[in-house]
């Protein structure tokens, strides 16, 4: 197996790739190494894999949500085939889209290879941080003002499971993994014990950027995020045989036990999600 952003050696005889190197965060990294993670990583790994003596029979790809953007015009459900009701305006959604333009490609030259790409929505868990993590880890959780967005999450556990659903039953496509059921922000907040200090709505990337100043990590699509939400239809995977073991509002849960033990005993997380 390869997994991350390596590209497999032919020498090697790889017959499986997991590719989860993916950049999400557009405030982890440069936007031109962001482009050159995602964009050109993805290209040069699929490159290799389609060299006459690859071996390659699966293949996976962890992708994001993101692709479907946040705005007004925004169906409650997104599901695979939903096209964006806008232009994409994110750098970071402009290098997923371009990654999974290469997937299809990828899939479409070669048939005999399943390929999955998998859109994840928030994931949450014990041992993971993400900006939606880190902003619920802040004396006050920031929100904008006049929004209390749905959102949807998915347990770092259904995240493996899902991984490795894919894998075990050779499934090709593009699959949502987003547990069942959205949550108002102000909810998830009150879950994790937390109040809600509002953001202004307008001039969302001065905002963003000046919060990133002050060491609060706010990228511009959290924030766009928390303006307007997203749901993703997850019934494509389910009806493939995959089972969840949490909801979203599961997952909240299970966050905000872990996040209170991890307080008490002072046990840093182990493991930063990209």
């Amino acid at each position: 197996v390869a997994s991350c952003g390596a590209s497999p050696r032919l020498t090697t005889q790889v017959d499986t790739i997991i590719h989860t190197f993916l950049v999400v965060d557009s405030n982890q990294t440069s936007p031109s190494r962001m482009h050159d993670i995602n964009v050109i990583g993805t290209m040069n790994l699929f490159a290799a894999a389609s060299q006459p003596e690859s071996r390659v029979r699966n293949v996976v790809v962890k992708s994001s949500t993101l692709v479907y953007g946040s705005t007004h015009a925004d169906p409650v459900w997104f599901t695979e085939d939903t096209r964006r009701p806008a232009f994409p305006r994110l750098r970071v959604e402009r290098s997923l889209l371009e990654v999974e333009g290469y997937v299809r490609d990828y899939a479409a030259d070669n048939p005999h290879v399943a390929v999955s790409l998998l859109r994840f929505s928030n994931v949450l868990g014990e041992d993971i941080a993400t900006p939606i993590t880190r902003a619920l880890e802040l004396p006050l959780v920031p929100s904008v003002f006049g929004y209390d967005p749905r959102l949807q999450f998915v347990h770092e556990v259904d995240v493996v499971r899902a991984i490795m659903h894919v894998l075990d039953h050779d499934l090709g496509g593009i699959f949502n993994v987003a547990g069942d059921g959205l949550l108002p922000w102000s909810e998830v907040a009150a879950i994790c014990g937390k109040r809600l200090v509002p953001l202004p709505p307008v001039g969302r990337n001065i905002v963003a950027a000046a919060l990133s100043r002050l060491g609060v990590d706010m990228p511009v699509e959290l924030i766009e995020l928390l303006t307007y939400g997203r749901g993703a239809d997850n019934r494509r995977l389910q009806e493939a045989g995959f089972t969840y073991h949490h909801t979203s509002a599961g997952a909240v849960h299970a966050y905000a036990e872990s996040a209170n033990l991890r307080r008490a005993v002072g046990r840093p997380l182990a493991y930063r999600y990209q």
